[in-house]
């Protein structure tokens, strides 16, 4: 089995996949999110604290947010094809940028997390 860590090195948030892959992949995470176990293990996960790679991926995301929200403000009214032209002139041209816009932002996303986690917790003593 791969570690959350190879897992990650092989995703990459630029990484261009085709528009039937991506309309497979979201009817197998609809079916997926409405099975009883998938819940409770999203349920238990808001409980823990999420790895330092999994905070490198968030805040690689919202790094590349920051990046559409300057230079691309229309990006979600574009339609597919633009949105992935969009993306891969993102990772070329500002992928040195998002990495260091998520470096500055980790300890903001390690409080995020925190916060997250806290809140989870006094929903689940209050249910």
């Amino acid at each position: 089995m791969k570690t959350f860590r190879e897992l990650g090195s092989e995703l990459s948030e630029f990484k261009v996949i085709s528009k039937a892959a991506r309309k497979k992949m979201a009817i197998r995470m609809r079916r997926q999110a409405q099975s009883s176990s998938f819940k409770t293990k999203v349920a238990r996960a808001k409980l823990k604290v999420a790895p330092p790679e999994k905070l490198k991926l968030k805040a690689n995301k919202m790094a590349k947010q920051k990046i559409i929200k300057k230079f691309f403000p229309k990006y979600n009214e574009l339609d597919l094809p633009a949105r992935l032209r969009t993306d891969q002139i993102i990772a070329t041209k500002y992928g040195a940028s998002i990495a260091k816009i998520a470096l500055k932002i980790m300890p903001k996303m390690k409080a995020l997390e925190l916060v997250k986690v806290k809140a989870a917790k006094e929903a689940k003593a209050n249910a």
